[in-house]
């Protein structure tokens, strides 16, 4: 399948316009800012957190409750914190979230980068990231690889939103679109997807307004 690159460049064009008008470059700094080697503990743990408890759920939902939640699991300081505190945090967060099974998911993601130790962790998904990432409860191979994006890998989610996308404009898979567009521009992967996800879930055709991310 070829894909259409100037009607993808053009729709991109369109979608950075949107963001940036819509105050969100903040969102395109900190993707940038995002360093796959150096990614630590906590924000494993919040990236990870985060990722569990959008599925499912709008984001602009999440969003509202996120910055308590993560109080709640003591700001992800550290999965010995959260797991040597883990009752109080669930009742904390089951406060504020009510399912109880995502709230769980969360502990229990703590827990076992206390016991296998966060560096052995990292490691194993630097070696496997999707495969790896799989290994917490709610994380399957979509929400994997939006995981591993927002940890700084240069990837695209094959989100609904970039999957429609990229087969109206004639490539195989969001990660075919997006990556024709960096290469084109000179961007990074998962920037391209971040500003195309924005303006599609968020814009003139989204039904939802939008959210920093």
């Amino acid at each position: 399948m070829k894909g259409d690159i100037s009607e993808a460049l053009r729709i991109y064009a369109q979608a950075r316009r949107y963001v940036s008008q819509a105050g969100l470059d903040s969102e395109v700094t900190w993707q940038r800012s995002l360093e796959w080697e150096a990614f630590g503990e906590s924000d494993l743990l919040r990236q990870c957190a985060w990722v569990i408890l959008c599925g499912g759920f709008k984001e602009a939902v999440i969003r509202r409750l996120f910055d308590h939640i993560s109080l709640c699991f003591c700001d992800w300081e550290s999965a010995h914190e959260i797991a040597g505190s883990a009752e109080g945090c669930t009742a904390a967060a089951l406060r504020v979230f009510r399912n109880k099974s995502k709230v769980h998911a969360i502990v229990e993601m703590a827990k076992r980068v206390e016991t296998e130790t966060f560096d052995r962790i990292k490691h194993a998904i630097h070696l496997d990231p999707i495969g790896e990432l799989q290994k917490f409860s709610y994380i399957g191979p979509v929400t994997a690889v939006h995981l591993a994006k927002n940890l700084g890998m240069h990837v695209a989610k094959p989100d609904r939103h970039l999957v429609r996308l990229a087969n109206r404009v004639g490539f195989r898979c969001a990660e075919e679109l997006c990556s024709a567009i960096a290469v084109n521009l000179g961007e990074q992967i998962n920037v391209v997807d971040l500003v195309l996800w924005r303006y599609l879930a968020d814009g003139p055709h989204g039904r939802s307004q939008p959210v920093l991310v």
